[in-house]
């Protein structure tokens, strides 16, 4: 028990970091957490340490989430993640910069939540949490070929609803 929780200090930050990028929403991140750790505590009799905990934690992460997008779809409201999660602000930026930089994360959280989970997921593991392609290929049980296919993807389409911002912006000034 003095184990398990040592793995829950150790990443628990983690956990809730990924959950909010995952699920954009604040409310619920506690049930959500729980369900992950008590996931974990049943797992582990059968964790044979063919990969990282945190590897093992990701996985199920992704799976919690997906059976909560599953269950609440029909009545699932996104929220733009806190920007001041996200905007790290040099101490010499200018109002107009920063406002830039602020429409800027707005528009990118909005457009990643418009993006499959299976994207948002992905892109997620590879740029926010900084996963190599071989863990985001064991965290998400797929093969590597697979796993830079889909972020390859995923990472066009956000790209194409980031230009169309983009434009927008221009046509605006």
């Amino acid at each position: 028990m003095e184990d398990f929780a040592a793995i829950i200090e150790q990443h628990q930050d983690m956990v809730f970091r990924t959950l909010v990028r995952l699920t954009g929403e604040r409310d619920g991140l506690e049930d959500l957490a729980q369900e992950v750790f008590l996931r974990l505590h049943r797992a582990l009799p059968h964790f044979r340490n063919r990969a990282k905990v945190s590897t093992f934690l990701y996985r199920i992460i992704v799976n919690v989430v997906n059976d909560e997008w599953r269950s609440r779809q029909s009545s699932r409201r996104m929220v733009a993640i806190d920007e001041d999660t996200q905007v790290l602000v040099h101490p010499g930026a200018g109002p107009e910069e920063l406002l830039e930089k602020h429409d800027f994360q707005a528009a990118l959280a909005e457009a990643m939540h418009q993006l499959p989970l299976r994207d948002r997921t992905i892109l997620t593991l590879h740029y926010q949490e900084g996963r190599k392609y071989e863990e985001i290929a064991a965290i998400l049980d797929v093969p590597l070929g697979t796993v830079k296919t889909n972020l390859f993807r995923a990472r066009e389409r956000l790209r194409g609803m980031m230009g169309e911002w983009i434009s927008r912006c221009r046509i605006s000034r």
